[in-house]
């Protein structure tokens, strides 16, 4: 168990979001799961009973909010507020899916703020501190009036691109927004970009207008924070074949698969789709291209770093 002079005490304990990743988090710290059970009352409401004491210890809740994200969220809201009327000394949500994520500003006159929403939910709850991966937008960092890691899984993406040997690489962003993601990726890679422009006429619906960038022989890794639909990252590659790629990997953090995703990835001309394990993908999900890689290191040392007041942004090296 990690110690330090102060004899702090760590725990970790999860919802039922993604019992695996927290497991896998907690083997990597050599720790075992904190025991609580998270159930239903018969009406539907969530039951938290926690079943052992956090009196003074410093408490990790790991729970992404992904779907379905108000059960999750809830989970999450409900054991934070169980863990500070236990006298817990310090409460850090782990949240590596941060639902509500691209609901960051109003794009109509009377739309609502989700993700600040969200940041203030979590805050009144009592949480101390939020660790999370890859949001949609950084700027929501700034929704908190508490700390905030936000995590990077570029490292390992760039790491298992790196094991593929690939020819001719070229990192390519699905749209305007993600120039600057997909640029990381290509200056650690040390391969040009080129850029996706499109339009969406509507929610979770995209058309691609143009390609700006010369794809023709080159090997096209499409980089994103996270796939939903699909229908962006297909049309994409669809249209990246068209101009001459040879071949086009997809590559995203959060893999949301929300409908039809996975069978429409599975059909696409992609050669490989390439997630992480921040939301939990059931087995019937699941399909042929499909390459998963955990985070549950990466998540694992920041907690260490926390608990041990160590700096995080080593991290970001």
């Amino acid at each position: 168990m990690i110690m330090n002079k102060c004899d702090k005490k760590l725990k970790i304990f999860t919802g039922n979001a993604n019992p695996q990743l927290a497991r896998s988090i907690a083997e990597c710290l050599g720790e075992e799961l904190g025991l609580a059970e998270v159930g239903r009352f018969k009406d539907g409401e969530i039951s938290i009973k926690i079943h052992e004491t956090v009196r003074g210890r410093e408490v990790f809740i790991i729970q992404p909010t992904h779907k379905p994200t108000a059960e999750n969220l809830m989970e999450l809201l409900l054991l934070i507020d169980a863990m500070k009327r236990a006298s817990a000394k310090m409460i850090a949500a782990v949240v590596p899916y941060y639902g509500y994520a691209r609901q960051d500003r109003k794009t109509q006159p009377r739309d609502s703020i989700g993700a600040k929403l969200v940041a203030n939910l979590l805050t009144a709850a009592g949480a101390d501190r939020v660790v999370t991966m890859d949001l949609h937008a950084d700027q929501i960092q700034g929704f908190f009036d508490i700390p905030v890691d936000n995590l990077r899984a570029l490292p390992i993406i760039e790491e298992y691109i790196r094991s593929k040997d690939l020819d001719d690489l070229m990192v390519v962003a699905p749209d305007v927004g993600g120039v600057v993601r997909a640029r990381s990726l290509a200056n650690r890679l040390n391969c040009p970009i080129a850029i996706v422009d499109k339009r969406r006429p509507a929610a979770n619906v995209s058309q691609v207008m143009n390609i700006i960038g010369n794809v023709e022989g080159k090997t096209c890794v499409l980089f994103d924070d996270m796939i939903d639909t699909g229908g962006t990252i297909v049309n994409s590659a669809e249209a990246l074949m068209k101009n001459g790629a040879k071949a086009v990997f997809a590559c995203c953090t959060h893999a949301v698969f929300s409908g039809q995703a996975p069978e429409l990835l599975q059909q696409s001309p992609l050669k490989e789709v390439i997630v992480t394990d921040t939301i939990n993908i059931s087995q019937d999900r699941m399909f042929p291209k499909l390459k998963v890689l955990s985070v549950a290191s990466l998540f694992a040392e920041a907690i260490k770093r926390i608990f041990e007041e160590q700096p995080v942004s080593k991290l970001f090296d």
